[in-house]
């Protein structure tokens, strides 16, 4: 099992810059893929940034409506990840949510089998 927590979602000004984090536990973490998927009132659930380890590399991939804006980074000493928001527009505001796969990568909810509870990120115009 593994256990995720978000946290550091809030108000920003549009143009504004915000930092989630994921805290991870119940697994080894650097083994793991963790992305960032958000939902915006009245919509699906879409991919935003994943992070995983292949052969002693660290790969990254972004939703195109988030690439050059948001950096998914992670910290395996404290089994963290982090989203890097920045430039950040109104139509960012979504509830965010941390996910974990412990095989493979993808962009859809299915690829995932842990989910965080979420936090709410709220860019104001």
């Amino acid at each position: 099992q593994v256990q995720l927590v978000e946290s550091g979602g809030g108000l920003v000004q549009a143009g504004g810059s915000l930092r989630l984090s994921c805290t991870v536990s119940g697994r080894t973490f650097s083994s793991i893929t963790m992305a960032w998927f958000r939902q915006a009132p009245g919509k699906q659930r879409a991919f935003a940034a994943y992070i995983r380890r292949s052969g002693g590399l660290t790969f990254t991939r972004y939703a195109d409506s988030v690439k050059g804006r948001f950096t998914i980074s992670r910290d395996n000493a404290k089994n963290m990840v982090y989203l890097q928001m920045s430039s950040l527009k109104p139509e960012d505001t979504a509830n965010y949510y941390c996910a974990a796969t412990l095989s493979g990568s993808g962009l859809s909810e299915g690829d995932y089998d842990y989910w965080g509870q979420g936090t709410q990120v709220t860019v104001s115009s």
